[in-house]
């Protein structure tokens, strides 16, 4: 029986901390970008916080669990990890952190849609599933009404970084739904940011110099930058998700996720000065709620 439970106020003051670091993390990626690429920073970001998360585990004598099978859904965790990253650091090219943050946040909907038929527990009511009309409603809106602000870039280079931002939202909900379903949810959170991490370095690091996206220059920003990303983001923010995830159900968790975008809207604008198009806010506007309706909502 699953024994994951609804939120509580811990869980809720928790989330909140956790959405003021995810909303900031891709306005600093993006605010360091001109001395080192979004690509790798993450790249950096991840073998670091790997590092420290395998210390992590020796000093606790954690054991990796080959054993039991984990190393399956946790090698597919870590495709997917670093596919969502890559689409980050590159949608961080075209598109601004404003835009980045409300689409990769729509995840929620995405984790919801793929446990409805799998757990009981995680099926969607009427309610719910009127919300995911009006997230993808938004999507929609914010796609179709796209007019680029004087002197920004090309209209289309900003559709693409946002079609870039939803993909890396659709690959988040997807290592989500992997890691309920698998021997991972009774994982320790260790294991499974592990595999997630170390992925994510083996896969982005080359991405980069393929990419050619290797230059570094450094300076007080972007050692902040990496800093922040490693430690903060990817370190101690990724273990509080994934503890939360063990104890409680995945789709309520998502009824605090909606301030994400949210922060991420405002610190791209007051850090960033990143315009706002009348289109993406009413689009962005419907996305929120459509999370809210989906992530909030009880079982009908």
């Amino acid at each position: 029986m699953d024994s994951r439970k609804a939120l509580d106020g811990r869980a809720a003051g928790i989330m909140l901390v956790l959405c003021v670091i995810w909303g900031l993390q891709q306005v600093v990626l993006k605010a360091a970008a001109a001395d080192i690429s979004p690509l790798m920073q993450i790249a950096l970001r991840s073998g670091i916080a790997a590092l420290l998360v395998g210390a992590l585990m020796v000093w606790r004598k954690e054991s990796p669990a080959l054993a039991d099978g984990s190393w399956r859904p946790g090698l597919l965790v870590g495709l997917f990890f670093g596919l969502e990253f890559l689409f980050v650091g590159e949608g961080l090219r075209f598109t601004s952190a404003s835009h980045m943050v409300v689409f990769l946040y729509t995840a929620p909907i995405f984790v919801a849609l793929g446990l409805h038929s799998k757990l009981p527990a995680e099926r969607l009511s009427r309610l719910q599933w009127l919300g995911i009309a009006f997230a993808f409603t938004g999507i929609v809106v914010t796609f179709a009404g796209r007019n680029a602000p004087p002197g920004a870039a090309d209209p289309a280079n900003i559709l693409w970084g946002d079609a870039l931002a939803l993909l890396a939202g659709i690959f988040w909900g997807a290592t989500t739904i992997v890691v309920r379903l698998s021997q991972l949810s009774r994982a320790p959170a260790t294991q499974t940011l592990f595999y997630q991490l170390a992925a994510g370095f083996v896969l982005l690091l080359p991405a980069a110099i393929l990419l050619g996206q290797t230059s570094i220059e450094l300076t007080t920003l972007s050692i902040g930058s990496l800093l922040f990303q490693s430690v903060i983001v990817s370190f101690a923010s990724y273990l509080g998700w994934f503890w939360l995830l063990r104890r409680y159900l995945a789709s309520r968790l998502g009824v605090f996720s909606f301030m994400t975008p949210l922060f991420g809207l405002g610190f791209g604008v007051w850090l960033l000065d990143e315009p706002l198009e009348a289109s993406f806010l009413f689009g962005a506007i419907f996305v929120l709620i459509g999370v809210v309706m989906v992530s909030g909502s009880r079982r009908a």
